[in-house]
This record gives structure tokens, sequence and C-alpha cells, in this order.
């Protein structure tokens, strides 16, 4: 009209607003309702009432209101308007406020008002008002004239009670297509799919036409059901009925069929739909991501952009999630947070929440402070992550207090909220703080889930309080497989196997184990090198195979079980029979190797692993190097070396650095592990010194040891086993008032290096012993029959070697 000249009048001006407001053309309705400003026009109810629908709809709730106050006179459709506005945006009591003042102006609501009333007491389960708008309804006979009611009413008892709104649906004279999509929807809303198909056949049975939205309907309750022969049946019917061209129903479909667990229809529906729009090109990456198929989710999305599909918030959001998994994760998504920047695209609370939750679990903390710094908004969700990432971290003060900043913002902390803060909660002395949020979780009244629950008893555990963490676990009434394992975890990691061992016999006879809790409960059988009990745990495992499956990372502990245990010839056995392998199958079993000497063996699982097609990793080559060194081979060790960053591409840790020094240095090459170590690109920590001072040790002292010692001691000054090095490479070497002397140090500064421990399990009972430890209840009968051994072993020849024997050991260490 602008471009022709045409003067806007009356008739027009309302439609031209409400495309407006249906095409969001905010600046263009603004204008247009400047230039009538000062015209007859804006006297018009009808065009008043159009610039109060078209603000209402934008959002702009104040300047609807400031034009409908301007109004000299009102109808029952301006009334309306402003009314369905306010009820738009879940305005309950100004809506209430609203009517109330239009019954005292005269006018009776009708339909389109009691819709809307409807409409805010569904968002606020205002029950008392919904079922006297419901009475009032029977009153009027309003379900006879207008089926908008009904179905507005069926919304409103399908926030609370489905009989209700199933009468209500009876009770109607007037049925129409909307109707019966909002009872079956809401049998859908309510995990009902199976009575939401039922309807939907009587709605068929009563020759009602269904449209799009009821295909919508039924494509989520085939996915909730898991049904794929229903869904492929509803994907038939929208072929019949031509809806396969509908994006929205392909876009469902595609969702339903990876849903379901048929990727291959959803990759068919995906190629053969001629025109994709950005949400059908984030349904088909996100499939793949849930499928952990991250190399078809990356290909697509170099797809998309390529096609000429702009993404959008949506499709950045997926591919932080690919992140996480990938080895080089950070630098991606370090691109993905360049290009979401550079496109201008807006730091909503998705994108942003992404993208914190992709630098927590890269633990890139200052990248995590800084997105959420720049967040224009935050929810709950980005005060979780952050105090998450904190905690994980080992910033449990820089955690509380984000976690008190939260308390004092608008948004309130949910159950996650304390899991997440009491994850800063790692020993004795955070016990006070445990305590503290524990009683903020009962007073504020949230809810003791089970995860927070499980929390809580893992934080009372780790802080010295079992008795309160037991009647944690004990009172929970509803306590799940991962309480379990989160119990059994905690017991292991604070290296009390035992309680462990108690916890997982009582779990099995109330829930079956997974997993997780096999790995868990094996990790002590481990650390411990209890192999009678693992040897039992590997038997239950191959009883209950039909529950515990094919797992290849069960599998793989069970490797490193043996290994550790000394059964390297199970460790081999099981390696042999895995139906399939990983990068982590062939690193265990080349560790097992390193650990047993046998170095020739690991060198040749190495090369079999690159013939089977593996790309090594990290770890690989820590453990291939560590076998190399053990075993004394060290031309092999350093080839392997750099192999490892020239063929593979892997740039060198810490760690590695740490196995050539060693490798050098056991070899008897110290001035080439002294050189290497000062031809480090990155700066050497104090395990790397180390494996040089140990290298003293083993061959001659000289003056160079103690310039090394001293180096260490700077990077470590209050760890006592760098001086207990020293003092055995001073007695290697006889020098005994050196030995004194440090000895005399170790007193001075209040060092004390805890006595190593060996020990035993004899029916599933450890017994763990120091150096001249007598503390046994059996001391006597276990010295007695040691005293025999020795004598014995004299008899037959043997010299004891004291070449390594410290005088007074037991007074530094």
């Amino acid at each position: 009209m602008e471009s022709l000249g045409l003067t806007p009048h009356r008739a027009t001006l309302p439609l031209v607003l409400k495309a407006c407001a249906k095409l969001n053309a905010i600046e263009t309705g603004k204008r247009i309702h400047l230039s009538i400003q000062n015209t007859n026009l804006i006297k018009d109810v009808r065009v008043r009432t159009a610039i109060i629908d078209f603000y209402c709809k934008c959002g702009f709730l104040e300047d609807a209101r400031k034009v409908f106050d301007e109004m000299g006179e009102r109808d029952l459709v301006s009334w309306n308007a402003i009314i369905s506005g306010y009820a738009g945006c879940g305005e309950f009591e100004e809506v209430v406020l609203l009517v109330m003042r239009m019954q005292r102006e005269g006018f009776r609501p009708n339909s389109r008002t009691l819709v809307s009333m409807l409409l805010v007491s569904e968002e606020v389960v205002a029950v008392r008002l919904g079922k006297a708008i419901h009475g009032y309804c029977l009153r009027n006979r309003l379900f006879d004239l207008d089926p908008h009611v009904g179905t507005a009413l069926i919304g409103f008892y399908l926030s609370f009670d489905v009989m209700a709104s199933h009468l209500v649906f009876d009770l109607m004279a007037v049925r129409n297509t909307v109707c019966w999509n909002a009872m079956i929807m809401g049998y859908f809303d309510v995990g009902e799919s199976l009575k939401a198909f039922k309807h939907f056949e009587k709605m068929l049975m009563d020759g009602v036409e269904f449209d799009c939205v009821t295909m919508l309907a039924l494509i989520q309750a085939s996915a909730e059901l898991g049904s794929l022969e229903l869904g492929n049946q509803i994907h038939q019917m929208a072929i019949k009925f031509s809806y396969s061209n509908d994006l929205f129903i392909v876009n469902a479909l595609i969702n339903m069929y990876a849903e379901i667990g048929s990727l291959k229809s959803a990759c068919k529906l995906f190629d053969v739909t001629p025109t994709r729009d950005v949400a059908l090109w984030n349904s088909m990456i996100s499939a793949f991501v849930d499928y952990s198929y991250n190399e078809e989710a990356t290909s697509l999305f170099i797809k998309m952009r390529t096609k000429g599909n702009k993404e959008d918030e949506r499709t950045i959001v997926i591919m932080f999630s690919l992140c996480a998994e990938s080895a080089d994760g950070l630098k991606k998504g370090k691109s993905l947070h360049a290009y979401a920047s550079k496109s201008g695209m807006r730091m909503d609370i998705n994108l942003g929440n992404a993208m914190l939750n992709m630098y927590a679990e890269q633990n890139c903390i200052n990248s995590v402070k800084k997105v959420f710094s720049e967040m224009s908004n935050v929810d709950v969700i980005s005060f979780n992550t952050l105090i998450l990432a904190l905690a994980r971290n080992n910033l449990g003060s820089e955690a509380w207090e984000v976690f008190g900043i939260m308390r004092e913002s608008d948004v309130k902390p949910n159950s996650y909220t304390i899991i997440s803060t009491l994850a800063a909660c790692k020993d004795e002395t955070c016990l006070n703080i445990g305590r503290s949020l524990h009683g903020f979780v009962i007073k504020q009244g949230i809810e003791v889930n089970v995860p927070l629950n499980t929390a809580l008893t893992d934080m009372y555990i780790n802080c010295g309080d079992e008795a309160t963490a037991r009647n944690l676990f004990e009172s929970c009434p509803s306590r799940d497989l991962i309480s379990w394992n989160a119990l059994i975890a905690t017991y292991v990691k604070n290296n009390q196997a035992h309680d462990a061992f108690l916890i997982f016999s009582r779990m099995i006879s109330e829930v079956e184990p997974n997993s997780v809790t096999i790995i868990n409960i094996l990790s002590s059988c481990t650390h411990l090198a209890h192999l009678p009990q693992g040897q039992c745990l590997h038997a239950y495992m191959i009883r209950r195979e039909s529950s515990l499956g094919n797992n290849l990372s069960l599998e793989n502990a069970f490797i490193t079980m043996y290994a550790r245990c000394g059964s390297m010839r199970n460790a081999e056995k099981l390696f042999k029979t895995l139906p399939r392998r990983n990068i982590i199958s062939w690193n265990a079993i080349i560790t097992g190797y390193g650990m047993h000497g046998r170095g020739y063996d690991a060198v040749l699982a190495f090369s079999q692993m690159l013939e089977d097609g593996f790309q090594p990793n990290e770890v690989t080559f820590i453990s291939i190097l560590s076998a190399c060194s053990h075993s004394g081979m060290m031309e092999e060790g350093l080839r392997l070396f750099y192999s490892m960053i020239q063929d593979f591409n892997i740039t060198p840790q810490l760690a590695h650095y740490g196995c050539v020094v060693d490798l050098l240095g056991r070899a008897g090459n110290l001035d080439k592990a002294r050189g290497f170590i000062e031809s480090m690109p990155i700066k050497p920590d104090a395990s790397v010194w180390r494996a040089l001072l140990s290298a003293y040790r083993d061959h001659c002292y000289n003056k160079e040891a103690k310039a090394i010692f001293e180096k260490i001691v700077e990077l470590e000054p209050r760890n006592p086993g760098n001086y207990v090095l020293l003092c055995n490479v001073y007695a290697a070497a006889g020098l005994w008032s050196e030995v004194r002397q440090m000895r005399t140090c170790l007193r001075e500064k209040g060092l004390r290096k805890p006595p190593g421990i060996s020990w035993i399990v004899v029916r599933s009972q450890i017994h763990s012993f120091a150096a001249g430890d007598r503390s046994h209840p059996m001391a006597d009968k276990i010295y007695a029959n040691l005293n025999s051994l020795l004598h014995s072993m004299k008899e037959l020849g043997y010299v004891p070697d004291l070449h390594w024997i410290l005088h007074v050991v037991e007074e530094y260490i």
C-alpha cells in the first residue's frame, strides 16, 4: 500500500496490523500506529482494537494497555483483545481484574473471554476459577454454541485431571478436530500414549477428519511407546493423506525413528526429503550425536553449510555437545564459539549454557567464568554448571561464593544446585559447610530426591561422618541402582574396600547390578591385588551375561584386574577371546606386559594393534614407554617416543617425558637423561626430576644428585618422599653422615612419610603389615614362622644383600 501511495482506511488497517503481528513486523506496526495518531482513524473502535491486538501479540503489554486506557469507547472485542494479551503473557491476576472491570462496565464475558481466562487458569492451575468458568459455561449452554470453550476446558483439566477432561469432551454437543486433538495430545502429555491411539480410533470411527496436528501427536506417541510398527503405520498415513511434504511432519518422523532406535529409517527419510529447513538438518545431526556417531554428525554439519543452509543457535548447541567426546574437543569448541560470535548469534540462555557445559567438560575453568560473565541472562542451569566446574577444579571457596551470589539473585537453587555445590566438599575440613548445605535444603523445602540423597551420602563419607552417611542411605525409601553404585564408588575411592564389598553383597540381594557396579567393585580387587575376589566377580558376570550384556568396558576392566593381580595368563586369555576390541583393550594388555617386565611382548602387542588398524593415543605411549623402561629396551623406547611425535602427531606430555627420563636413567645414561630434561619444550615438574634422581640411586652418586634434589624440593617442598629418595641415594653410595643430616632435616621440617604397607587377603579379610609391625593379633606366630623361614634359607646357603638397607629407617619414614 505504501509503495503504491494508497491511503489506509478503517477496513484495511486491522488486516494490515494483523499481518504485522503474524510476521513479527514490530517496526512497521509501530510506524502505522504513529502515522494515524492525529487522524480520525485512531478514534475508530476497530482500528484501536487492532492496534491493541498487535501490541499484545508482539509482547508489548504496556503499549497495548496505554492504547486501551485512552479509548473513549470500548466494545466486547476490545476487552477481549486486552484480556487475551494479558492471558497470553501469563498475567493471571491482571486478567481477573480486567474481567471484573469489564463486567462492572456492563459487558458479559463471551466464549473468547472464557477461553482466555481458562488459558491463564491452566498456566497457574487456578482450579477454583477454572471450575467456576466450567459452571458458567454449563448454566449458559456455551458448550452448544462454541467448541473452542470446550477445547479450552479440556486443556485446563488436562493439567491435573485427565478423567475430568474426558467428561467435558463427552458433554460437548459440537466437537471439531481441535477438540479431538486436545484429548489425543492430553493423553500423550500425561504418558498415556496407548489411550491417545484409542482416542484416534474413535475419532476416525466418528468420521472426523484429522489434520497435521493430529499426525504430530500420534508420531510423538509412537516414539513414546517405542513402537516401530506403529511409527511405520503413521508414516504411511502421512504419505497417503499428503502430509509427507510438511516439514513439521517430516521432522517429527525423523525424531521418532531416531528415538525408537531405527536410525537407518531416519537417515533414509532425511535423504529422500527434497527440501530441508534448518530444523530438519538439526534433527538429523542431533540423531547422529545421540547415537555417538560423531564423525557422521560433523560431516553432516559441514554438508549443511556447503548446501547453503544457514545454521542457527540450535545447530551450534548440538555441535557443542560433540566436543566433550572429541579428541580435539577444545579446539572444535573454541572454533564454534568464534563462529557464533562472528555470525552475530545472540547469546541466549540455551547457547550460553551449551558453551558453559563445553568449556566445563574440557576443564577450561577460566573460559567457563568468562562465558558466564558475558551471558546477558542466566538461569539455574547456568549457575549449576559454573558451580560444578569450580568444584571439579578444586576451587571450592569460589564455588561456595557463586552459590552465595545465586541465593541473592532471582534464580532459585534447586536440588542439582546443591548436588553441584556438595561436589566441593571433599574432605574433613568441609564437613561444617556440607552440614550447612544439608540444613539449607531442609529449611528451603528443597525435595531430597534420590540424586540429592546420594550426593549428601557421598559428602558425609568423604568428610568423615560415615554414621550420618549410612543413616541417609538406609532411610532413603526409593534408593536405586545409582545410589548403590555411588556408595560403593565412594568407599572404593576412600580405600575402604572391605566396606565396598559388604555393600555389594547387600546390593545384589535387592537390585540387579550393572556394569558400572562391577567396574567399581573390581577396582578394589585391582588395588588390593585380590585375585580370588576378582575371579568371583568374573564368574558372577559370566553367569549374568544376559543382563550385563557383552560390555567391552567391563571386559577391559577384567583384563586390567588380572594383569595387576599377577595373573597375566588370564589377562591374555580374556584379551584373545574378546569379540571386539578398542584402544582401551590394547592399552590394558600393553600395560600388563610392561608391569610384568615383558617389554618384548608389549612391543609385539603394540605392533599388532597398528596392524589391526587402531591408532595409539597418549595413554598407549605411556604404557609402551614404561614397558620398555622396565625391560631395559632403551633404543626401542626412544624410537617409539620419536615415532609418537613424527608418525602419530601426538604432543608429548609430562608423563611421556618422565618415561623417557626413566628409560635413559635405568640404562645408566645419566648425562643423556639430564640433557633430555634440559631440552624439553615444557617446564619439567617434580616427577620428571624425581625419575632422574632415582637413577642416581641405582647407579653412581655424584654431586649433581644434590642439585637435582634442590630442584625437586623447590617444586614440592612438603613431600617427604623426596627427602627419603635422596636418603636412599646417599645410602647406596655409603654416605651415612649425609643420611643422618637428611633425617635431621626431615625432623626439623616436621615431615614424616607414611610407612609402606604390605597386605594379604585371607578369607575375604585384609591383613596389612608395615616394617617391624607387631600390631597384628597373631604377630608372635607370624614372626616365629618368619624366623623359621629365615633359618631354613640360611641353611640352604642364602646370603642376604644388605646394599639397600638403611640405618634406623623408621626414624624418618
